[in-house]
């Protein structure tokens, strides 16, 4: 197979190569693509150099899958162009995850509803895959009436100026380096917490915070779903966490619970506090399972759960999800 890597430089990019060969994706020739600046570089892909090329020669090489992390600008005006020669696009982008006409895809959930007529397929935001891989279960056997989430999110999410920017003011801080570093936020991260991640809308919340919103009834399929959220960026690599209440139509079992919970696809119950074991980031950091784990009823009021959530946001919440969709369709013949 023919496969394009669009912003295959980029931190998600890279990832994305990096789990097409550890899954041993069938890839027979692979086009790396990347803005003008990096046309001509190179990148290794199982023991090989690739040379980086153009938007222009990649679709002129007529691939029959390209995945898109380039930004949800490129993607809107690239992402059209690769659908109607054939190719069929899963984008990693914002851009689009809430058009009606387009699938958002948490295979777990509903990879089953994709069809040949597929061809740009959205891949949801990074804090929401984690979140409804573990909901879905519990959707199904208890009906989830409305949920509450903070995120505690790395820095990896922003990409590599956010992660030069923290290693910087680290060096900065123990070494007393004078050393330049980017600065991708408005403040520090190091010894900090920022609870805004993108821009604030009208209403007062974030477009991170309103993507977990509208992103999860789309992809559970139900819009009497009510989310609310708040992201935050913590100074942290490996993975975003999050923090769930969960409140149900019907009353659950908490044994029950946990059982579902073990027995769903691409979680992991990660829920022994006498012992100290709860999911972190340093944990989940380069697994493609989401941990979930701090089990326990709110007793604030009644059929009301509490969770911990982990997952590393550069593989499940971008790179492996967008490489799990492209193996559903070529296991069902859509590819």
């Amino acid at each position: 197979m023919k496969v394009a890597v669009v912003g295959a430089t980029g931190l998600v990019g890279t990832k994305m190569l990096q789990v097409l060969e550890e899954r041993n994706f069938p890839v027979e020739e692979l086009l790396p693509v990347a803005s003008e600046r990096s046309v001509g570089k190179e990148v290794i892909f199982r023991g090989r150099s690739w040379k980086v090329v153009g938007f222009a020669e990649a679709l002129a090489a007529r691939p029959q899958l390209a995945l898109f992390s380039a930004g949800g600008s490129t993607s809107l005006a690239l992402a059209p162009a690769f659908a109607e020669a054939g190719v069929t696009v899963i984008d990693n982008s914002s851009a689009w995850r809430m058009d009606p006409a387009k699938m958002l895809v948490v295979p777990e959930i509903n990879a089953h509803l994709l069809t040949a007529a597929d061809k740009i397929i959205a891949n949801p935001n990074c804090s929401t895959i984690q979140m409804v891989v573990v909901l879905n279960p519990l959707h199904q056997r208890y009906r989830i009436r409305r949920v509450v989430v903070s995120t505690y999110q790395s820095v990896t999410g922003t990409g590599k100026k956010a992660v030069d920017q923290l290693m910087g003011e680290r060096r900065k801080a123990l070494a007393g380096s004078a050393e330049a570093y980017p600065m991708a936020y408005a403040y520090p991260i190091d010894l900090n917490v920022i609870p805004q991640i993108d821009v604030f809308l009208d209403n007062g919340y974030t477009k991170e915070e309103m993507k977990m919103t509208q992103e999860t009834k789309k992809i559970m399929g139900d819009d009497q779903i009510r989310v609310t959220a708040t992201t935050v960026r913590i100074p942290v690599m490996g993975g975003h966490s999050e923090s769930v209440n969960i409140e149900f139509e019907e009353e659950f079992d908490l044994e029950e619970v946990r059982r579902l919970l073990s027995g769903a696809p691409g979680v992991m119950l990660v829920d022994d506090p006498s012992s100290q074991r709860y999911p972190m980031p340093m944990d989940a950091h380069e697994r493609d399972e989401t941990f979930v784990g701090r089990v326990r009823r709110d007793e604030s009021q009644p059929r009301t759960l509490n969770l911990w959530i982990v997952s590393d946001n550069l593989r499940k919440g971008a790179a492996t999800n967008a490489v799990q969709i492209a193996e559903y369709l070529v296991s069902k013949g859509l590819l």
